[in-house]
This record gives C-alpha cells, sequence and structure tokens, in this order.
C-alpha cells in the first residue's frame, strides 16, 4: 500500500523529474569498453600496444536529455533542504551529461576530474604505503564463471525478497558489460566473467548488499532520487561496499592492492602519463599484468575517468566516521555521499524519509559488527587485511 509523500507537490514534480532524468542513460555502462577483455588479451600477449576501445552506442542523445534538463525548474522547490540536494543532483546530472558528449576527447579527462576529483596527497601517500607495505599475492585458486556466479547472486536476492517480496531488484549476464555492476536495479555480470571463489561471497555484499539495498532503499524513499543517488553518492557507496567486504571477512591483500592501484593509476592517468606508461608502473609495483591491463583500462576508459581513486578514498573516509563514534545506520536509507548526510539524517528527524526497507545482511551479523569495529580502530589500511591471499 502506497504511503502518502510529505513533499509538497512542486518538490515531488522536480524529484521525479531528475530522477526520471537519471535513469534514461546508463553513465558507468555508457563509458565503459564492450571489448575491454577482446583488448586485454590482445595487449597482454603483446599483439597491441596502445589499445584502442570500442564503446556502445548512447541509448539516449545527451543534447535531448540535456534539453530536459534546461526544462526542469529547481528554483521552485520549496523544502530548503531538498532544494539544496536537487540543486547538486542537477549539477551532476550537468557534468555526466557532457562527459558522455565529450566520450572518448580529451575533454572527459577534465570533466572527470571534476565530477569525481583528482587525487590529494594525503590519499598518494596511503596507496603508495599500501603497495609498498603489502606484498603482492598469488593468483587466486578456484573461479567461478558468469553463469555459477549468476546463481550466487540470485540465491542472495531471494535472500533479501523472503523480507521483503515486492523488491524489485534482479541480476543477469549482458553480453555488452565486463565483470559485474550494478546499473540502477540490476546486478549485470559480463559474459567472460570469471570470480575468485575465495572473493565470490565479498563481491555478493558488495554489489547486492550494499548497492542493491540502497538502492531498494532509496526507491522507495518520498525523495526518489535517493534511489538513483544524490550528487557525490557513488565515492561514499563504494566506501561502505568495501566495508561489507571487510564485515564478509574477505578484504585480502590482493583486494587492498587493488584500491592502492586504482588509486596509482588515476594518479599518473591526470599527471599525462600515457595507457602503457600506467601499465607498466603497475607491473613494476608487482601486479599481475592481465590485472594491471584492467586498472589501466578502467582509469583511461572513454578518455580518462578518475572515478576509480573514490574506492580507497570512500573507505578510508567512513573508517574515519567510524572511528569518531559515529554510525552507519543511516547511510542505509538511500544513496548519497557522506557530506549530505547532515542533510538526509535532518530530512529523517522531521519525519520526511522512511526507515530502510532492507538492512544488509553484513550489517546484521555480530561478527561483521565486530570486525568493522576492528577495523575502525586500525591504525593504518595495512591493518585491515583478513583473508590469506
Amino acid at each position: 500500500m502506497a504511503r502518502d509523500n510529505p513533499l509538497a507537490t512542486v518538490d515531488q514534480a522536480v524529484d521525479h523529474q531528475l530522477s526520471q532524468l537519471g535513469l534514461s542513460f546508463r553513465f558507468i555502462l555508457d563509458v565503459t569498453p564492450v571489448d575491454a577483455d577482446d583488448a586485454r588479451a590482445a595487449f597482454v600477449d603483446g599483439r597491441v600496444h596502445e589499445p584502442v576501445f570500442t564503446y556502445r552506442e548512447l541509448g539516449i542523445d545527451p543534447e535531448v536529455a540535456q534539453t530536459i534538463l534546461d526544462g526542469i525548474d529547481d528554483t521552485s522547490v520549496e523544502d530548503n533542504t531538498v532544494a539544496t540536494l536537487l540543486r547538486g543532483k542537477r549539477r551532476e546530472l550537468e557534468l555526466q551529461l557532457a562527459m558522455l558528449r565529450a566520450r572518448d576527447t580529451p575533454d572527459f579527462r577534465a570533466l572527470s576530474l571534476e565530477l569525481y576529483g583528482g587525487v590529494a596527497p594525503k590519499l598518494l601517500a596511503e596507496a603508495l604505503s599500501i603497495i609498498e607495505l603489502v606484498p603482492s599475492a598469488p593468483e587466486a585458486g578456484d573461479h567461478l564463471d558468469a553463469s555459477e556466479f549468476l546463481l550466487l547472486a540470485e540465491a542472495e536476492i531471494d535472500y533479501y525478497r523472503e523480507i521483503n517480496p515486492d523488491i524489485d531488484v534482479h541480476a543477469e549476464i549482458r553480453h555488452d558489460s565486463t565483470g559485474v555492476m550494478v546499473s540502477d536495479n540490476v546486478l549485470l555480470i559480463g559474459p567472460e566473467t570469471r570470480v575468485s571463489t575465495a572473493r565470490a561471497n565479498a563481491l555478493i555484499q558488495h554489489e547486492i548488499g550494499t548497492h542493491l539495498v540502497t538502492q531498494v532503499n532509496g526507491s522507495h524513499q518520498p525523495l526518489h532520487v535517493l534511489g538513483t543517488g544524490l550528487a557525490g553518492y557513488d565515492e561514499t557507496q563504494e566506501g561502505l561496499a568495501v566495508l561489507s567486504e571487510i564485515a564478509a571477512g574477505a578484504l585480502d591483500r590482493a583486494r587492498l592492492r587493488q584500491l592502492a592501484g586504482r588509486v596509482l593509476a588515476v594518479h599518473s592517468m591526470a599527471g599525462g602519463a600515457t595507457f602503457v606508461e600506467c601499465w607498466q608502473e603497475l607491473v613494476d609495483a608487482g601486479f599481475a599484468r592481465g590485472s594491471a591491463f584492467t586498472t589501466t583500462m578502467r582509469v583511461f576508459r572513454s578518455g580518462g575517468l578518475t572515478k576509480d581513486a573514490i574506492y580507497l578514498r570512500g573507505l578510508l573516509d567512513l573508517l574515519d566516521h567510524l572511528r569518531r563514534g559515529d554510525s552507519l545506520d543511516a547511510l542505509f536509507l538511500g544513496k548519497f555521499s557522506l557530506v549530505d548526510l547532515p542533510l538526509v539524517e535532518g530530512l529523517n528527524a522531521r519525519g520526511i524519509l522512511h526507515e530502510p526497507v532492507l538492512l544488509p545482511r553484513w550489517y546484521q551479523h555480530d561478527e561483521g559488527r565486530r570486525r568493522l569495529d576492528e577495523a575502525s580502530a586500525a591504525t593504518d589500511p595495512t591493518h585491515l587485511i583478513q583473508g590469506a591471499a
């Protein structure tokens, strides 16, 4: 049964318009190559020096989407807090559409720096410390293929569906996708995906237990952009998702080095290094040639995407948050940044928001909470390592 929306009608209208526009394109899918697996094989085999990537056709013309955005009057929003949040979302959509127009051109990188930021000296120092102090991990043993991982994902979704049968999420193997990612309410699995058996549960908690759970919760809020994601939500979402891996007891040294390697690659790319130079830097730091390619590809996709620096940055910010004695509870209300937490908490305190429909499995277990407490007490990121690999 639908609940009354406490927001003014005009506020609901602007929220709905921005949410629908955000759903009209899949930004990360649109800026990610469809041929990354083939390009990796050719590069690692030495058949290609500088890889050239192919991207999917855009589902919506960015100029058309921009015209729609220009027609949304966010100045009419009555609630001051909602107005602040919606203005931020509008600016994020403007940047994303500008990036889609600039896909695979030099302008893309500058826009990415504006949207996601770069690598501050402190973050780079943390990443370099991890790479220096954490030894390289051996190649993982057994793997699950895409179909096997899909079965695990569907079982996890069924767990949440038993709690609330009305949740609208699913997982699928999608042939124009690579790796594993969440887009809106769908877990997408690339057909060539191979997931280490040892890391499978951590990835399930990351993608389903964090990204899909907060999407469900946000989509049930009176403020619908909490489902599609407020401005800057990615950093806190990814930090929260890495916390879920810690709660699952599966943040091994390979994963921590991967997060640090992403920061290093973003820093080097933003500083003007070529694809090969970034790749070689990671190989020299002890990363396997194939995984170094994947990290470099992610950073160079569409002309230079700085998003991958946010994983480690978001994790460190949330560990500081826990260290101060603050709770994660409100972060499950939807998708938003830690910066906007006071505004979201204010809406919640005023009775505008609803309690979460779901809470992550990883957050409800005593063992998971204990691991989070231990992580927040760690004196440096190298102490977060849990797995044997």
